[in-house]
């Protein structure tokens, strides 16, 4: 393992205050930074420790609390006061000067900015970790709003993920909760989604999508993207003029008619993500506005996952299952989406399924899917059961859709638009796409043409006595070697054992021939004895280290070999 980086050394130290404040301190040891001297903290409750978790990761930096709003999503790994204090970690920061702005804007677009822009504002509209937004005009005349990437966004995001990456590592390979939960996976879908945040080329092509994917839907509005204005590093969007939902109280909603607004908002989130496997991962209110002409604009969609196919349908039957109160079935397609780890408990983990999904449908409206899916993502983690990242993702996201629906709309029904839209999206999910009628058409045509030929074959074999078959079951070629290996080494422990008995019985014989003042004979079984228990120790060591990293590495050809070499 490579040393600690001196330049490195204070973020590392850091780190690992952080770790021992929250109860890693094994992993600090681990990583050799148990020479850092840290005060004790004062006992804390849950609540408590839970917000100072995410104090800490906010002083850290950018890096620190967009991995603090990806675990806000890990109702799996987390308890429930740990990612409600992460889910209102604040991404805001000072400005950097406009001097350093106009630098970046230049050198990204090819341009100075009194060509590129008819007008460009020197104060910012608003300052995160990660990047600034300036208003700006185009020489069209066109108003705009301009994303600018901080200076040393991407230099802080790498040095930070070395950082991680090496505790990921340590953790994995030392400590209980690593090997449980595989940080070095969780962290790997963090690069991605902060890679996709650190460049803008990425979200202005989703911003493209979602502008395509809502045109049947007038009253929702999303920014248009100015490519020729846009790069990695900035971002040139439409202006749209309104207000946050978050910042329209009670009273100024009831100049809205949120109703069908709502209605649009969530039937469309539902078919990106169960029919066109799109996932806006953070729609919040924060990042939905209410424009001047009536309609609800869609914003920062730096953060945008991708579904598969087979988990739109699992999702879709989960939804299905939740709404009918049919425990059985939920938990079933819970257990086909998951991974079970070694201390998975199906038998426990159907009852509580059953009883939380019976507890929703008995609370009728007031139950939303979201705060269901989320639950159920903290009883899989509970009892073993890995669920995929998207499936905790999409709970996030339909919980904030459910919160932000209800601000706008205090009579808003989830669960009724649920039911309402899962039978449109069953039927689109049934529809096939030309793509995948002609995949089909080749299968079939390669099965008809090779299905005589094959047949042929089965029945030649059947009739020669030829036809076998291979089972994978248990290998009986490599259980024989084990046992072999078991009974070799349990009998030369015995030859052994024996010989240095005899050999200590000789010791007391009278003998003409003497080695170091003991008869010869009895000497030379003893250092028989000796040599032979030796050359036993080191062939269990060196054989068993090689089986284990065969295992570890999934070989069974490796595995085998290893038998056999002892």
């Amino acid at each position: 393992m490579a040393p600690l980086s001196t330049s490195n050394i204070g973020r590392y130290a850091a780190l690992a205050r952080l770790l021992v404040r929250h109860g890693r301190s094994d992993l600090v040891a681990g990583a050799g930074l148990d020479e850092f001297s840290f005060d004790e903290e004062p006992p804390m409750g849950d609540e408590a420790k839970a917000e100072a978790f995410a104090r800490d990761l906010e002083e850290l930096g950018p890096t620190y609390i967009k991995l603090g709003q990806l675990l806000s999503t890990r109702f799996d790994l987390l308890p429930a006061v740990y990612t409600t204090a992460l889910a209102r970690l604040q991404d805001s920061a000072e400005p950097f000067p406009y001097e350093q702005v106009e630098e970046i804007v230049e050198t990204e677009l090819g341009g100075q900015v009194r060509h590129l822009f008819a007008d460009f504002e020197r104060e910012p509209l608003a300052a995160a970790s990660l990047g600034q937004v300036h208003r700006a005009t185009l020489p069209s005349g066109r108003e705009v709003v301009v994303k600018v990437q901080r200076p040393d966004a991407r230099e802080v995001a790498r040095d930070d993920m070395e950082t991680l990456t090496r505790l990921a590592g340590l953790a994995d390979k030392h400590t209980a909760a690593g090997k449980r939960f595989g940080f070095e996976q969780l962290l790997e879908q963090f690069r991605r989604s902060l890679a996709g945040e650190l460049d803008y080329r990425r979200e202005a092509r989703n911003l493209l999508k979602f502008r395509d994917l809502t045109k049947g839907y007038d009253l929702l509005v999303v920014p248009e993207a100015i490519l020729d204005h846009s790069s990695s590093r900035v971002l040139t969007m439409e202006r749209i003029e309104g207000r946050k939902v978050t910042d329209v109280g009670p009273l100024g909603l009831l100049d809205v008619d949120a109703g069908p607004m709502v209605e649009q908002l969530f039937s469309c989130y539902l078919r990106l993500m169960l029919d066109h496997g799109v996932l806006h991962a953070d729609p919040h209110p924060g990042n939905l506005m209410l424009t001047d002409d009536g309609r609800l604009a869609l914003l920062d969609l730096g953060m945008v996952s991708s579904v598969p196919p087979r988990l739109q349908d699992k999702v879709t039957k989960l939804l299905l299952a939740i709404g009918d109160g049919d425990g059985e079935e939920a938990a079933a397609v819970l257990a086909g989406m998951g991974h079970p780890l070694e201390e998975y408990d199906a038998a426990a983990f159907r009852g509580e399924v059953a009883h939380l999904v019976s507890e929703a449908a008995a609370a009728g409206p007031e139950q939303q899917a979201g705060t269901v899916l989320v639950e159920l993502s903290r009883i899989s983690g509970a009892h073993g059961l890995r669920p995929p990242a998207e499936m905790s993702m999409i709970g996030k996201a339909l919980l904030n859709l459910d919160q932000a629906t209800l601000h706008l709309d205090p009579d808003f029904d989830p669960a009724a638009a649920i039911r309402s839209n899962l039978s449109e999206l069953l039927a689109s999910g049934l529809k096939v796409s030309p793509a995948g009628i002609m995949a089909a058409a080749i299968e079939a045509k390669e099965f008809t043409s090779l299905l005589p030929k094959r047949g042929n074959r089965i029945l030649d074999a059947l009739a020669e006595g030829e036809f076998t078959m291979r089972v994978r079951a248990i290998d009986e070629e490599q259980l024989h070697t084990v046992l072999q290996r078991v009974a070799n080494r349990v009998t030369l422990g015995i030859v052994i054992a024996a010989t240095v008995l005899g050999a200590a019985l000789m010791m007391r014989v009278p003998s003409d021939h003497e080695l170091l003042g003991y008869p010869a004979i009895a000497m030379g079984f003893f250092m028989f004895a000796v040599l032979a228990g030796v050359a036993l120790g080191l062939s269990i060591v060196l054989t068993d280290r090689k089986v284990a990293r065969a295992a570890r590495q999934g070989s069974p050809a490796a595995l085998t070999s290893g038998d056999r070499a002892s």
